[in-house]
């Protein structure tokens, strides 16, 4: 059995030794901050630097263009490394995917010596379109996680926690279909699709109180008409429909689509709903996996808690989820702000860019760097991991439209 850690020291070193390197990769992807599918500046650095290195690289993986794969050493567990790089529209990085790119970016440079070796196998993929886009989905549709043991990857927030709450969402574009008329000349030869819209939206403020607690509703106006003296003739609304596990969402969906289907009925109009096809699970939280990320964290001098039991929680949604019904998984959370700034917001993606975001950078590279470690050295952690992650094996219904 190798020396894990002699093995965790040379990877702690090398990713000291990159510092500059993955600090600038962290702070230049922060300054050209790129939305789902669009990420080529990222892609092309990320995947420069892992040229640099001597590593092989395949660009635009799984037929996806901005993705990538890169795979060093052929024995032991093959660990997956999930590397995300895009942005939001206005804010930027304020989710500080720049800084799950560099962690990542770095994890997988420091493992390679080690993989090349023999001590085991890692695969660093780079992962677009988080953000709604469903990067990872599409990617394991043609096989991403297919030869990987387990993956993993590390989220800034504004605290360490071993978990967030992630929950299943899917989007909707509803779009409702009227007729136009002059609004003073003719207003009864018309069929108003931007009330259709509002109906159909105050349907689902109605419903919000009797659905289940841990699901969420909430949705925008996209389109609403051209001229306030034309009766609108196409009204269109973006929603996201949000519960506990994926398959409670799919008892939510036809309530929402009656709401918006109403609003329709009652003014004379058409109404088309379309989900989109990338619907993101719930998160299937690996312990052993988890637990081992808590204890090499702990050693950077990071304690990491549990949300429930530290009262601090951090909701969202997450591709990840569908990796973790396919491979044991985890997505732990690596404080880069003070406690109470929120992720998704402006200040929050100027904290993606300071000596915080900067040190979660290399702490977040180590921890995962050391635990992807215990896994290649440790057959009973492996086969921990395994157990907890259960019998029946991948859950491909997750990759499902």
């Amino acid at each position: 059995m190798a020396d894990s850690e002699a093995l965790k020291q040379q990877a702690c070193t090398r990713i000291d030794d990159l510092a500059g390197d993955l600090l600038r990769v962290s702070r230049a992807i922060h300054a050209h901050p790129e939305l789902n599918y669009q990420e080529h500046y990222a892609h092309d650095l990320l995947v420069g630097e892992l040229g640099r290195a001597g590593l092989e690289v395949t660009e635009g993986a799984y037929g996806v263009s901005t993705a990538f794969r890169s795979d060093v050493g052929r024995q032991g567990p093959r660990i997956a490394l999930c590397l995300e790089y895009d942005a939001l529209p206005e804010i930027g990085h304020a989710c500080g995917h720049n800084i799950i790119a560099a962690a990542g970016l770095g994890a997988g440079l420091a493992l390679a010596g080690a993989a090349q070796q023999g001590h085991g196998s890692v695969a660093i993929l780079g992962t677009p379109a988080e953000e709604g886009g469903g990067g990872k989905i599409a990617m394991a549709r043609r096989g991403a996680f297919d030869d990987v043991d387990a993956a993993m990857m590390v989220h800034p927030a504004d605290a360490d926690l071993v978990a967030m709450d992630t929950i299943a969402v899917q989007q909707a574009t509803v779009s409702y279909h009227g007729r136009a008329a002059h609004a003073a000349a003719a207003p009864h030869e018309g069929r108003n699709a931007l009330d259709a819209a509002v109906l159909g939206y105050v349907n689902v403020a109605a419903l919000r109180q009797h659905i289940a607690p841990g699901e969420r509703v909430h949705g925008i106006f996209t389109r609403g008409g051209d001229k306030p003296n034309i009766v609108p003739e196409y009204a269109e609304m973006l929603w996201y429909a949000r519960s506990p596990t994926i398959a409670q969402l799919q008892e939510l969906k036809p309530r929402l689509a009656a709401c918006w289907e109403a609003g329709a009925v009652a003014t004379g109009c058409r109404c088309q709903c379309d989900w989109d096809t990338h619907t993101y699970s719930d998160l299937r939280h690996n312990v052993p996996l988890a637990q081992a990320y808590v204890d090499n964290a702990a050693r950077l001098g990071r304690q990491v808690l549990d949300p429930v039991s530290a009262g601090h929680r951090v909701v969202g949604s997450t591709d990840m989820g569908n990796v973790s019904y396919l491979v044991p998984a985890i997505h732990p959370m690596i404080a880069v702000a003070p406690a109470g700034v929120a992720i998704h917001t402006r200040d929050f993606a100027g904290w993606a860019a300071s000596e915080a975001g900067d040190r979660a950078v290399l702490d977040g590279a180590k921890a995962m760097a050391m635990t992807t470690i215990d896994l290649w050295c440790h057959a009973e952690l492996m086969a921990e991991v395994r157990a907890s992650f259960g019998s029946a094996g991948p859950d491909r219904s997750v990759l499902a439209s």
